[in-house]
Parts: C-alpha cells; sequence; structure tokens
C-alpha cells in the first residue's frame, strides 16, 4: 500500500483513525475505483506543547501515526485494496498538510466530527479550513451516529 503516487489521477483522504475519517476513506476509496484513480491516505502528527518534562524514552509519534494509518487502512480496505494506495505522513497540523498534499489532486475527501444538534451543523476546523483553502474539490463525509 506504500510508495510514491504515480500519474494517474489523484484522490486525496485525510485518516485520523476516527470513525468519520474510516467513512472518508471507504467513500475516497470507492470513488477512486470508480474514477481510476490512485488514493493518498495522509495522517499528521504533533509532539504535545504542554509537555511538563522529558518525553518518555522509546517515544515515537511518527511511527505511532504510521500504525494508526497502516491498521486503518486494513481495517477499512482489507489486505488487498481494490485501488492503488499511497500512505503520507507528516508532522503538523492536519489542515495544511492536507492542503499541500491536495494540490494537483482531482478531490479531496475529509470527515467531520458532527457533535449534536447545535454543533452538528458546524464543520470540524480541519474540514472547514480544508472547504475554504483546498485547491481541489472537497467533500466531507459525514458520520452518522447511531443514537441507539
Amino acid at each position: 500500500m506504500n510508495g510514491e503516487a504515480g500519474s494517474r489521477p489523484r484522490i486525496v483522504v485525510g485518516v485520523d483513525g476516527s470513525q468519520s475519517s474510516r467513512e472518508a476513506l471507504r467513500w475516497a476509496a470507492g470513488q477512486a475505483k470508480l474514477s481510476g484513480a490512485e488514493l493518498d491516505a495522509v495522517t499528521t502528527w504533533k509532539l504535545p506543547t504542554n509537555w511538563a518534562g522529558p518525553y518518555p524514552e522509546g517515544l515515537d509519534p511518527e511511527a505511532d501515526a504510521s500504525k494508526v494509518l497502516e491498521e486503518t487502512l486494513r481495517a477499512v480496505l482489507g489486505e488487498h485494496p481494490d485501488v492503488e494506495v499511497h500512505t503520507r505522513v507528516f508532522e503538523g497540523h492536519p489542515a495544511p498538510s492536507l492542503i499541500d498534499v491536495a494540490r494537483g489532486a482531482q478531490l479531496l475527501v475529509v470527515g467531520s466530527h458532527g457533535h449534536g444538534a447545535f454543533t452538528g451543523m458546524l464543520l470540524g476546523s480541519v474540514s472547514e479550513h480544508c472547504v475554504s483553502h483546498s485547491p481541489c474539490p472537497v467533500v466531507v463525509v459525514r458520520y452518522a451516529h447511531d443514537p441507539s
């Protein structure tokens, strides 16, 4: 699943392991299959800025983020996805990273973390930033919580 993107059209999807990003990944993979596009699955990581002491020995947030990405891809798409998938892991905030990777892409797909009646009407900060700044069309996939 890993590697550099080729010359086919690309669909970029943000993946953080949450249910909404899983739904976005599922939707993006379906669209990639329909359109013959490659899929760029992107995740990010950041060291905590409010940490009061030395970081624990063996801390490797990049490896942890890569593991979450790979596990999410396997859980959603299976061991042998129907589309070509490239993984990308960046240090920093997800919104600018997604915008950078989306340059030249056919589509950017992100999940939305709706949290109830009022806040559910609003997009999350990442999806809102992507909608406002993306160099390509954006699809925001909303995860419908099951209240039961």
